[in-house]
């Protein structure tokens, strides 16, 4: 009795094979991705539908694990363990990581507020642009405009030179000395 169902089972499944290679390529393809599936070990079927769940459902992160997630070193992390299941692991639950590390990074930047940071923070040339508004250009400092005022140069009379008996030159000065 059983041996009649499963080559009913298998007889069906060949069927469905043919059909697929002759009239619809999409099926052949999803049959081939469930051979994917068949060849995946029971913790690779575990951690695919743990992958799933995460992605599915709106889980919220600890405040410890999206701080960790969230640095340079977490990235890093990500980003060597994706590269570690595309090598070593089934392609399907590979890909399914991507999704995760990606929702994982961006559950995390909301966590610890830095997706609302830089969505808030202006760019360089709108810096620029306000301060130019708060600074604007002057014609001339502040030193320059005392010494206009306050300067003698330009102001008075031409100068004249006068013949005195002064000299600056010391003549005999006895005993003292330079120091």
């Amino acid at each position: 009795m059983h041996l009649g169902i499963i080559n009913f089972i298998s007889s069906s499944l060949s069927k469905i094979n043919v059909i697929a290679n002759e009239k619809n390529q999409g099926v052949y393809y999803i049959m081939n991705m469930l051979n994917y599936f068949k060849k995946m070990s029971q913790l690779e079927t575990v951690l695919a539908i743990m992958f799933a769940l995460f992605v599915i459902l709106p889980i919220d992160m600890p405040d410890i694990l999206a701080s960790m997630v969230d640095s340079t070193i977490g990235l890093v992390a990500l980003f060597g363990l994706a590269v570690y299941l595309f090598f070593n692991l089934n392609p399907v639950l590979a890909v399914l990581f991507v999704f995760v590390a990606y929702e994982l990074l961006r559950r995390s930047s909301n966590k610890t507020g830095k997706a609302i940071i830089m969505k808030h923070t202006p760019s360089q040339e709108k810096k620029d642009a306000k301060m130019k508004k708060m600074n604007p250009v002057k014609k001339e400092t502040l030193e320059e405009e005392v010494i206009d005022k306050l300067a003698p140069i330009g102001r008075s009379d031409i100068a004249s030179y006068v013949s005195t008996s002064f000299s600056p030159i010391a003549e005999d000065v006895g005993t003292a000395s330079k120091y």
